[in-house]
């Protein structure tokens, strides 16, 4: 086939896309504002926080490019390496009660002998639903030092009051609290959901055979389950390294008196918003893209050779 055949081929085919646009412009039409939107709001921010990351701005005076030092920076930045330790502390003490809770909860819920299971599925799903922003400040009263309900308890067990929001380790654990609160439901959802789908001759011929509920719950509920769980792990990871307005509220923006709820997006936010360094909280978010990136490829792998064994 000659270059000119060649030419003439994709010009033709290139008319033919056009005729197909302009004949079906109408649909066209209205599928524009999804992918003008996605553009503005999704796609453009993207690119721009990358272009952002190898320039210096605060917002007014004209940008400065400076190449790769933010990320440079980023490296050995000790504040910033304490938010990673910070987030996956938090995402640690959350994630596994938080699964493992919404895993039992749903498993109850799916059982023949509970009653109103639609009030229950409401109440345990009304956390996600409501402001985090409320919850928060809701939280940040009962974890309060002096006339908090947690301290409160704690006294009435002759325990000594414990100063949630001022020591870093029980700062952390406030703020897993607060995730389990308001994601065990969501992901007891999810679960219940999965167990639906799971036919019940398996639970009827396990029970004949004499198996007990915890038997069937980790021989027949579990392996099956595994799609899901692997869902969930996936999306908590994904959500868990991106905490920012729970620590962000229960310590007025700061970190904590000891930094224990400095999380990577609340650092991020700290920089570009608060000490107006666009340019380095941009390098933060490619940095977090990386972190999160990396973990989830890890739990991916470690589910998988879990699951073929």
């Amino acid at each position: 086939m000659s270059i000119v055949s060649l030419k003439s081929e994709v010009g033709s085919k290139r008319a033919d896309t056009w005729n197909q646009i302009k004949k079906h412009r109408s649909i066209y039409l209205f599928i524009s504002p999804f992918f003008i939107l996605f553009f503005v709001f999704g796609l453009f921010p993207i690119i721009f926080s990358l272009y952002l990351s190898f320039h210096a701005w605060d917002g007014l005076s004209p940008m400065r490019f400076i190449g790769f030092k933010n990320f440079q920076l980023l490296l050995t930045d000790t504040e910033f390496w304490d938010s990673v330790k910070n987030t996956f502390i938090i995402w640690l003490e959350s994630t596994i009660p938080m699964l493992f809770f919404a895993l039992v909860i749903a498993f109850f819920l799916n059982s023949a002998f509970v009653r109103l299971k639609g009030f229950w599925r409401f109440t345990f799903f009304l956390p996600n639903i409501t402001s985090i922003v409320a919850e928060a400040v809701l939280f940040s009263v009962f974890f309060n030092t002096k006339f908090g309900i947690f301290n409160f308890i704690l006294g009435k067990f002759g325990m000594h009051a414990i100063d949630w929001l001022d020591v870093n380790g029980w700062l952390q654990l406030a703020i897993a609290i607060l995730v389990i609160w308001r994601w065990t439901g969501y992901n007891a959802i999810i679960y219940l959901a999965g167990l639906q789908a799971i036919p019940t001759d398996l639970y009827e011929a396990a029970r004949i055979d004499g198996a007990s509920t915890v038997q069937i719950f980790f021989r027949i509920t579990i392996p099956l389950l595994r799609p899901i769980i692997f869902f969930t792990v996936i999306m908590s990871t994904i959500g868990g390294m991106q905490i920012f307005t729970e620590p962000q509220i229960l310590t007025n923006g700061t970190g904590g008196p000891g930094l224990g709820g400095n999380t990577m997006v609340l650092y991020l936010y700290n920089q570009a918003f608060t000490n107006h360094l666009f340019g380095y909280g941009s390098a933060i978010g490619w940095a977090l893209f990386i972190i999160i990136l990396a973990f989830s490829l890890l739990n991916s792998l470690v589910i998988n050779k879990i699951a073929k064994q």
